[in-house]
């Protein structure tokens, strides 16, 4: 049985490593993301109601939209949980035990094996796609990785737009450097092989069309200069990143391939800030139908 999304969100956490790295890169977009962690106070911070039956009104109805499999909610949670699971994969065993209270990172630095640079754009492509998937699902439209983009711009706010800076960030700068747009369109002329890449295997079932890799490439294209437009427009570089998350990550600068290796183990920003995307994407109906 599928996680209700009233719990999902009633167990979103309101400090954890994830949490202090999504607060890290809020310079980035100043003030454009909280940490709304609640069903019913995720009713009250999006909508301003604050009576118990009216609040109650709007949750029924959002668990009945949740729970109508005809919609693409569902559908969307499974998508940012699933490549973020497919993320940590590697790392995950070696850090379960040795992350510690103060998130220290040089005792297991041995135990993290950053990824190939071709791994790596492989799996900030695929997590791309699965933005763009999960926007359709939500907005109920047809896959166009244009019109995706254009919404990226002038539409995404609050946990979207973090979530597309932390992947800007986290998947991208970090492991890849500043200059990751044009490295990575270049290695999209490299023969990779993406149907050993789990979470090509996840979000492939979703792409309607049989060259699934042409696709993958459109988007990263398509929303490339985007990228490239806000790691120049916020002056994000490698260092600036590590220097945020220095309060509770120690690194040394000549490891920061090591430091993207350990957020991918370690955190769930994807899951994390989908889980809000979805939950104001039905509150926001729900305050609508029950009015």
């Amino acid at each position: 049985m599928n996680t209700s999304i009233v719990e999902l969100v009633d167990n979103l956490p309101t400090d954890n490593l994830t949490v202090k790295v999504l607060n890290a890169l809020d310079y980035i977009v100043p003030g454009k993301w909280e940490n709304l962690v609640g069903f019913d106070n995720t009713i009250s911070a999006i909508t301003g109601e604050t009576k118990n039956k009216k609040i109650a009104k709007i949750r029924d109805r959002a668990i009945d939209l949740y729970n109508d499999k005809q919609q693409g909610y569902q559908t969307a949670i499974w998508l940012y949980r699933t490549v973020d699971a497919t993320d940590k994969a590697v790392a995950a065993a070696a850090l379960a035990d040795k992350i510690g209270d103060a998130f220290r990172f040089i005792p297991f630095l041995d135990k993290l094996t950053p990824k190939a640079d071709l791994v790596q754009s492989v799996d900030l492509r695929i997590k791309l796609v699965a933005e763009l998937i999960a926007y359709s699902k939500l907005n109920g439209i047809t896959l166009n990785p244009s019109k995706f983009v254009a919404s990226v711009r002038e539409n995404y706010q609050k946990e979207a737009l973090m979530r597309m800076v932390a992947l800007v960030c986290i998947d991208g700068v970090l492991p890849l450097g500043t200059n990751f747009v044009p490295k990575v369109r270049n290695d999209l002329e490299n023969r990779d092989n993406l149907a050993q890449d789990p979470a090509f295997n996840a979000v492939s079932q979703f792409i309607p069309t049989s060259d699934k890799r042409s696709f993958i490439n459109e988007s990263f294209n398509t929303t490339g200069d985007w990228m490239t437009n806000l790691i120049s427009s916020a002056g994000i570089t490698r260092e600036s990143l590590a220097n945020r998350m220095r309060g509770f990550v120690n690194v040394a600068d000549d490891k920061l391939d090591y430091l993207a290796a350990f957020l991918d183990g370690a955190t769930n920003y994807f899951e994390h800030t989908g889980i809000q995307t979805v939950a104001r994407t039905l509150i926001n109906r729900a305050y609508r139908e029950v009015n």
